[in-house]
């Protein structure tokens, strides 16, 4: 039996979390101590849907999904996204694979029956090869929903058995610039695990991004301060548990890239890159990345990485596997309301605009715009 309780960020679920990603599919954006750095920096407003299987015992826990309360403009109706808070970059339900045929209709029943969350329903960063993905379609199509498929992208993904490339033009070139780069200095990766390490290189990679063109254009943690105030918290939050560190490229001592990495279960994901723009032409970032894919999958305890990046990145030409993402957007209500069709013809236009600036800064000309789907 499946029962569903609706609960704010609490470092109570902790113990039940970590034996629930012993058993489920891994998102280390929706651990506990995430979301509770979330809410209580006042980043995100955030509610956590549980899954409680109750047999003869105490109430185990066989699903977590994070959903944040969003309003995406004033007067707008509130949207619900299962992205917890922004630099999330995976919004799958953490469900024990043994219940998913349970949990995921007793989510969505939930927050249709729920009076304090919106029926409106935004998927963005949907790993579609989760088993919760064909669990929604499923449910949805018993409802008679048909969810609006705003965009299906690749990311790059790698595993112990899968998606290295250990050959080719692109290794070629990672050799080179390593030992280009060692003729400068001495090279050295370091990637220290420890709190404090963590915390230290965490500070590093914060300058290396200030300095940057993301510094430059204002897009760095460091040009906001409510954002870079979330990252620290939420670093410190996972590198306590252990899962969380920065890994350092160093020449003769210098750090000039840096690779925030997140670990939950059995996999790994390369959150946020820096790197010095002295060094640029040695392609600092790629080669740390690639040192240290060879080293988490080297370990017995990280058996996949999730790039957390789009398939046009230095990612997508370093790791051959993709996963299938997809953004889509529905209404559990009994019809779709005007909430629901605002906030599609928003994301669709906006969606549509993305589309037109990439054309446009490369070279090509706009698109006609396509007209909406009837159904809207």
């Amino acid at each position: 039996m499946i029962s569903v309780t609706i609960d704010s960020p609490t470092a109570a679920i902790g113990p039940q979390w970590d034996d629930l990603v012993r058993r489920a599919p891994s998102n280390v954006f929706m651990n506990p101590a995430a979301l509770l750095a979330a809410s209580e920096t006042n980043f995100a407003n955030i509610r956590m849907l549980l899954a409680w299987e109750k047999g003869a015992g105490a109430p185990r826990l066989a699903g977590l999904w994070a959903l944040q309360m969003r309003r995406p403009a004033p007067f707008w109706p509130i949207v619900i996204e299962p992205l917890p808070y922004n630099y999330a970059f995976l919004s799958n339900p953490v469900i024990d694979p043994a219940y998913v045929d349970e949990v995921v209709p007793a989510f969505l029943r939930a927050i249709e029956q729920s009076p304090s969350l919106s029926r409106i329903v935004s998927l963005h960063s949907f790993d579609t090869e989760c088993p919760s993905y064909p669990a929604i379609i499923r449910d949805l199509a018993v409802r008679g929903v048909k969810p609006l498929v705003l965009s299906e992208t690749m990311r790059p993904f790698v595993t112990k058995d899968f998606g290295l490339k250990r050959s080719g033009s692109t290794r070629k070139k990672l050799r080179q610039d390593w030992n280009r780069l060692s003729a400068a200095g001495a090279v050295e990766v370091v990637n220290d695990r420890s709190i404090g390490g963590a915390k230290r290189a965490f500070e590093i990679f914060l300058a290396l991004e200030q300095a940057s063109w993301k510094g430059a254009n204002g897009t760095a943690l460091l040009s906001d301060p409510r954002d870079c105030a979330f990252a620290r918290r939420l670093l410190q939050s996972l590198a306590e548990q252990g899962n969380a560190s920065v890994a350092l490229l160093l020449v003769n001592g210098e750090p000039i890239a840096a690779q925030v990495v997140m670990y939950c279960g059995k996999t790994a994901y390369t959150w946020k890159t820096a790197f010095s723009a002295n060094y640029a032409k040695y392609s600092p970032g790629t080669l740390l990345v690639d040192k240290i894919t060879e080293e988490l999958l080297s370990s017995p305890d990280i058996q996949a990485i999730n790039s957390c990046a789009a398939e046009a990145s230095f990612m997508g030409q370093l790791w051959a596997g993709r996963r299938k993402m997809v953004d889509m957007l529905f209404d559990l209500g009994p019809r779709r309301s005007l909430g629901y069709r605002l906030e599609a013809g928003r994301q669709l236009g906006y969606g549509q605009l993305r589309s037109w600036r990439d054309r446009l800064r490369q070279g090509y000309p706009a698109p006609r715009a396509k007209r909406p789907e009837p159904a809207l």
